[in-house]
Protein backbone atom coordinates (compact mmCIF):
# COMPACT_ATOMS: atom_id res chain seq x y z
CA UNK A 1 0.00 0.00 0.00
CA UNK A 2 1.32 3.44 -0.89
CA UNK A 3 2.15 5.98 1.79
CA UNK A 4 -0.51 8.45 0.62
CA UNK A 5 -3.16 5.73 0.64
CA UNK A 6 -2.20 4.69 4.18
CA UNK A 7 -2.29 8.30 5.43
CA UNK A 8 -5.73 8.83 3.86
CA UNK A 9 -7.01 5.64 5.49
CA UNK A 10 -5.75 6.82 8.90
CA UNK A 11 -7.66 10.08 8.44
CA UNK A 12 -10.78 8.13 7.52
CA UNK A 13 -10.35 5.97 10.64
CA UNK A 14 -10.05 9.10 12.81
CA UNK A 15 -13.32 10.41 11.36
CA UNK A 16 -15.05 7.07 11.94
CA UNK A 17 -13.82 6.95 15.54
CA UNK A 18 -15.25 10.39 16.28
CA UNK A 19 -18.74 9.16 15.39
CA UNK A 20 -18.81 5.90 17.32
CA UNK A 21 -20.87 7.05 20.31
CA UNK A 22 -21.39 5.20 23.57
CA UNK A 23 -19.44 1.99 23.99
CA UNK A 24 -18.47 -0.60 26.54
CA UNK A 25 -16.47 -3.82 26.50
CA UNK A 26 -17.86 -7.23 27.29
CA UNK A 27 -20.60 -9.61 26.34
CA UNK A 28 -24.18 -10.11 27.38
CA UNK A 29 -25.61 -13.52 28.15
CA UNK A 30 -29.12 -14.77 28.67
CA UNK A 31 -29.50 -16.83 31.83
CA UNK A 32 -32.22 -18.96 33.40
CA UNK A 33 -32.25 -19.89 37.08
CA UNK A 34 -33.72 -22.36 39.51
CA UNK A 35 -35.13 -21.00 42.75
CA UNK A 36 -35.13 -22.74 46.10
CA UNK A 37 -38.89 -22.90 46.64
CA UNK A 38 -40.14 -26.47 47.11
CA UNK A 39 -42.72 -27.50 44.54
CA UNK A 40 -41.84 -24.68 42.09
CA UNK A 41 -42.12 -25.55 38.38
CA UNK A 42 -38.42 -24.79 37.98
CA UNK A 43 -37.61 -27.88 40.03
CA UNK A 44 -39.90 -30.34 38.26
CA UNK A 45 -37.75 -33.47 37.71
CA UNK A 46 -39.36 -34.30 34.34
CA UNK A 47 -40.00 -30.90 32.72
CA UNK A 48 -38.31 -28.13 34.71
CA UNK A 49 -39.32 -24.61 33.69
CA UNK A 50 -36.52 -22.33 34.82
CA UNK A 51 -37.06 -18.68 35.71
CA UNK A 52 -35.89 -16.06 33.25
CA UNK A 53 -34.50 -15.01 30.99
CA UNK A 54 -32.20 -12.71 32.93
CA UNK A 55 -29.49 -10.79 31.13
CA UNK A 56 -25.98 -10.57 32.50
CA UNK A 57 -23.21 -8.32 31.22
CA UNK A 58 -19.65 -9.56 31.81
CA UNK A 59 -16.44 -7.69 31.09
CA UNK A 60 -12.87 -7.17 32.22
CA UNK A 61 -11.52 -3.64 32.66
CA UNK A 62 -8.06 -2.83 34.02
CA UNK A 63 -7.65 -6.45 35.03
CA UNK A 64 -10.85 -6.52 37.07
CA UNK A 65 -13.63 -8.89 36.06
CA UNK A 66 -17.13 -7.48 36.47
CA UNK A 67 -20.64 -8.78 35.94
CA UNK A 68 -23.94 -7.00 36.29
CA UNK A 69 -27.52 -7.79 35.50
CA UNK A 70 -29.20 -5.74 32.77
CA UNK A 71 -32.92 -5.06 32.65
CA UNK A 72 -34.63 -6.59 29.62
CA UNK A 73 -35.67 -3.11 28.43
CA UNK A 74 -32.02 -1.98 28.35
CA UNK A 75 -30.54 -4.99 26.55
CA UNK A 76 -30.72 -3.38 23.08
CA UNK A 77 -28.92 -0.26 24.37
CA UNK A 78 -26.17 -2.37 25.93
CA UNK A 79 -25.86 -4.50 22.78
CA UNK A 80 -25.39 -1.32 20.71
CA UNK A 81 -22.65 -0.18 23.12
CA UNK A 82 -20.95 -3.59 22.84
CA UNK A 83 -21.10 -3.40 19.03
CA UNK A 84 -19.61 0.11 19.10
CA UNK A 85 -16.75 -1.13 21.29
CA UNK A 86 -15.97 -3.89 18.78
CA UNK A 87 -15.90 -1.31 15.99
CA UNK A 88 -13.60 0.88 18.13
CA UNK A 89 -11.22 -2.03 18.73
CA UNK A 90 -11.16 -2.99 15.04
CA UNK A 91 -10.51 0.58 13.90
CA UNK A 92 -7.79 1.27 16.47
CA UNK A 93 -6.05 -2.02 15.63
CA UNK A 94 -6.09 -1.04 11.94
CA UNK A 95 -4.80 2.44 12.83
CA UNK A 96 -1.87 0.97 14.77
CA UNK A 97 -1.10 -1.42 11.90
CA UNK A 98 -1.10 1.48 9.43
CA UNK A 99 0.91 3.73 11.77
CA UNK A 100 3.64 1.09 11.95
CA UNK A 101 3.65 0.68 8.17
CA UNK A 102 3.78 4.47 7.67
CA UNK A 103 6.64 4.79 10.17
CA UNK A 104 8.54 1.99 8.39
CA UNK A 105 8.05 3.67 4.99
CA UNK A 106 9.16 7.06 6.34
CA UNK A 107 12.19 5.54 8.03
CA UNK A 108 13.22 3.83 4.79
CA UNK A 109 12.70 7.08 2.89
CA UNK A 110 14.74 9.07 5.42
CA UNK A 111 17.51 6.45 5.31
CA UNK A 112 17.64 6.69 1.52
CA UNK A 113 17.67 10.51 1.67
CA UNK A 114 20.55 10.50 4.18
CA UNK A 115 22.49 8.03 2.04
CA UNK A 116 22.04 10.23 -1.06
CA UNK A 117 23.12 13.34 0.86
CA UNK A 118 26.22 11.54 2.11
CA UNK A 119 27.11 10.49 -1.43
CA UNK A 120 26.88 14.12 -2.65
CA UNK A 121 29.58 15.19 -0.17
Amino acid sequence: MQLKTMVRRVEKIKNQLSGIGEMRPGSINEQFTVCGKPGCVCQDPKKPKKHGPYYQLSYVHQGKSTTQFIQKELVSTVERQLKNFKIFKRLTAEWVHLALAIAKEKLASDKLRLKMEAEKR
